[in-house]
């Protein structure tokens, strides 16, 4: 009987996890993961080849998206903050699905019928497809920013409870299944358009969204049913309350009964002015003035957090070439490497990556939260000489006596139109086609490398880094997650993705005027110098936050207590 009674427990605690909330948002999180990364590689690769293999379209798109998220994390952020978390996240769902879905069966249509689009209005009527193609996918994308702010910055956070063990393991499992699906995603819809055709993939990928759509809003709404808590949002209940307020006599203003004004967050204080100030809010100009204030509020207040300098580190560190992205898969073809070797190489990443967010886990539990983005920082620079050292190796095209700006201004003014096989990091940099180039001229072929010495210690320091890397950005998500008030999770994690994007895009504008493989150590240096410069950000946090007490032993034992700083209550 006892056996019996033991197996019976032992079934009701699987059935209990795998219908617990946590599991819920997992599965929930993987489904919307998997189908932005199968929607984001097959859109690249779509409208290439719609563009007669020129990167003009994909180029746009990028552009697009960036500035888009550039200038309005900070609105999406403040609407995640102003309305109820089940409205947010079923819109952003709704929206998100159904623009990929109208997106795959444009293209469809576009596929199917290009060479009578062409001959219309001489080729409008597709000029005007590819125009709504970017259009809704960059909606599509918008949505799925809020999204991802609504459901790991703030669902996630609230279904951990006050448990900070639990919510880094969240964080880290959460990660884990991001680093598995954009491995694994691309594969499956790559080799879908490979044995089919490009009209398949833009069916399957609709199809796959439909049903997405569907079973995460089932699991949505079963997660909101387990956690009475996420029906409680704390910013609208003080909004209602300043509201009152407001409405309420001079004289009850007056007596002293609202001692907590003082301690209201900024983005409620400048919503409840707006509100009160109705003569105002009449004015046409005043109205559409309205996003240009929240956008400032929000910077402003994302700049008065006490996690700024954390934030702002995390950001820098998007101001690299050091990535398993477009870039450094283009400068690895012009050094001799293979699709099959970097196959290897990007599975290698992934594993690295994954080791980074099991090691956040237990270094939190020893170290605590801000000493582990201590270490992760000393870890990823550590790791990252490797890379500047192999700007001077044996094999390295490094060479400054070529001029950075040579391949920009052959291409400008020396070309109408990109070469079939072009060696330069130009042709590659805002595509991210993975394809070996075609075998290029005996006039273009590039020498045989001598050594490949240069181009193995850069990968192995790329690769190495993916360890302390991850942790970090664990470190910084956490950090934001605990210390900034409900009420602005949104806004301030909006304005945190702007701020990503915004370097993001430097790091392109980098390339862009120095795309010869000569010139690549110069952008690993500069690279390797913006993630030392975000580091010694967070550390200037990190010792403001726990001064000396940051060098001392690690132990559990000695760890400060969440008393002793009062400034980050819950992150010691």
């Amino acid at each position: 009987m006892d056996n019996t009674g033991a197996k019976k427990t032992c079934f009701e605690s699987i059935r209990d996890f795998f219908t617990s909330a946590k599991f819920l948002i997992y599965m929930g999180h993987a489904l919307s993961t998997w189908g932005d990364r199968m929607w984001n590689f097959a859109v690249a690769v779509f409208l290439v080849e719609l563009y007669g293999n020129s990167l003009l379209l994909t180029a746009v798109y990028g552009l697009v998206v960036a500035g888009s998220v550039l200038l309005l994390g900070a609105i999406i952020g403040d609407w995640v903050d102003r309305n109820p978390r089940l409205k947010v996240a079923q819109t952003s769902l709704l929206v998100q699905n159904s623009c990929v879905i109208v997106c795959g069966i444009l293209l469809m249509v576009v596929f199917h019928f290009k060479e009578q689009l062409v001959e219309l209005y001489n080729g409008w009527v597709l000029t005007t497809c590819y125009i709504l193609v970017i259009t809704v996918a960059n909606i599509a994308n918008l949505a799925s920013t809020a999204t991802s702010i609504t459901i790991q910055r703030d669902w996630v956070v609230v279904v951990a409870g006050q448990d900070s063990s639990r919510l880094a393991d969240m964080n880290a499992t959460v990660r884990i299944i991001d680093q598995l699906t954009n491995i694994l995603a691309p594969m499956l819809v790559g080799q879908i358009m490979a044995f089919g055709s490009h009209f398949v993939g833009c069916g399957f990928i609709s199809g796959w969204n439909l049903c997405s759509m569907c079973v995460e809003y089932a699991l949505l709404w079963k997660v909101y049913q387990k956690t009475p808590a996420l029906a409680v949002k704390a910013g609208q209940k003080e909004q209602q309350q300043q509201e009152l307020k407001q409405l309420s006599h001079p004289k009850e203003v007056e007596s002293g009964q609202s001692p907590e004004d003082s301690s209201q967050p900024l983005m409620n204080e400048a919503a409840v002015v707006a509100k009160s100030d109705s003569p105002k809010q009449q004015g046409c100009c005043y109205q559409i003035s309205e996003p240009l204030r929240t956008l400032k509020a929000g910077w402003v207040a994302y700049y008065n957090q006490n996690i700024f300098f954390a934030g702002l580190s995390l950001a820098f560190l998007y101001m690299t070439v050091l990535g398993f992205d477009c870039i450094t898969t283009g400068y690895a073809y012009t050094q001799g490497l293979n699709g099959s070797v970097l196959s290897l190489l990007m599975g290698a990443s992934a594993i690295s990556g994954i080791c980074g967010t099991v090691a956040f886990t237990w270094v939190r539990k020893k170290c605590g939260l801000i000493r582990t983005g201590f270490i992760s920082g000393i870890a990823q620079l550590s790791c990252l000489v490797l890379c500047v050292v192999s700007v001077f190796a044996p094999g390295s095209p490094f060479d400054l006596s070529v001029s950075p700006f040579q391949d920009l201004y052959t291409h400008l003014i020396g070309e109408t139109t990109l070469p079939e096989a072009d060696h330069s990091l130009t042709s590659i940099l805002t595509g991210g086609n993975i394809t070996t180039p075609t075998t290029p001229s005996p006039a273009e072929e590039l020498p045989p490398l001598q050594s490949y010495m240069s181009v193995s210690l850069l990968f192995a320091g790329v690769i190495a880094a993916r360890i302390g890397l991850w942790s970090f950005d664990l470190t910084v998500t956490q950090l934001i997650q605990e210390n900034v008030i409900e009420s602005e999770r949104g806004v301030i994690n909006g304005v945190q993705n702007s701020m990503n994007y915004l370097l993001d895009l430097l790091h392109f504008i980098m390339v862009i005027l120095a795309p010869n493989p000569e010139a690549f150590g110069l952008l690993v240096i500069i690279s390797v110098s913006f993630v030392a410069m975000g580091h010694m950000m967070y550390f200037r946090f990190a010792f403001k936050s726990l001064g000396a007490r940051l060098f001392l032993c690690f132990s559990p034992e000695q760890k400060v207590e969440a008393e002793e700083c009062p400034s980050l209550p819950t992150t010691v």
